[in-house]
């Protein structure tokens, strides 16, 4: 039995951290960020739609493969930049996969450079830049678009079911059975106790498959 959105709602309800100052190319300078926003409930089970992950995509070192492998997994789909005032939360999203990936939730990482350009880099560059500061182990794939007609497919799907990325460090929640359960803004951290609850009650919920 799925946990009532009611209750995942309850969990995921309160503002948002405040918007922090960016830096990109090196030179400090205000972002030209949104407002932030709360951490969205999730859906209704009937607009939900069907699984979310499938299709192809391409890893930071160059690989492709079947994000369908993730079914059966909670995962936490981000999109993440490498000169933003959010990159720190690189550690709280490693320190979250450690804690929690043998329970069954993995972290995708999505670089993207269209906020601010706060990823000018090539996918060798932020694949050293991620290991070297964060020491990340999870999965992080090729930088691409997340917004706008050039998104790529798996946020092009997420944004259909709740919203775009806001700015860097846009978090979604997918349960076991691919679907999206919730989303939160650029400025809520990983560690955020509404994030961990909800990571925590989709961890707890029967169904899905070892992946």
């Amino acid at each position: 039995m799925r946990i009532p959105p009611r209750v995942l709602a309850a969990v995921l309800a309160g503002a948002a951290l405040p918007a922090l100052v960016a830096c990109g190319g090196g030179d400090a300078r205000e972002a030209a960020a949104p407002a932030p926003a709360e951490a969205a409930a999730p859906a209704p089970p009937d607009a939900r739609g069907p699984a979310l992950l499938g299709g192809a995509a391409e890893r930071i070192d160059g690989r492709r493969e079947d994000l369908a492998r993730y079914r059966g997994r909670v995962v936490m789909v981000v999109n993440t930049a490498s000169r933003c005032g959010n990159t720190p939360q690189y550690a709280a999203l490693e320190a979250l996969y450690r804690d929690r990936s043998d329970a069954g939730l993995v972290v995708l990482a999505f670089p993207s450079n269209d906020f601010g350009g706060q990823e000018p880099g090539a996918n060798g560059e932020i694949a050293r830049f991620c290991r070297l500061n964060y020491g990340v182990t999870f999965p992080v794939f090729a930088r691409t678009p997340v917004t706008g007609a050039r998104a790529h497919p798996l946020f092009a799907r997420l944004a259909a079911r709740s919203a775009p990325p806001d700015w860097n460090f846009s978090k979604y929640l997918v349960d076991r059975r691919g679907r999206l359960a919730a989303r939160f803004d650029a400025y809520v951290r990983p560690d955020d106790p509404r994030v961990t609850a909800a990571v925590d009650a989709l961890l707890a919920e029967p169904g899905g498959r070892p992946a």
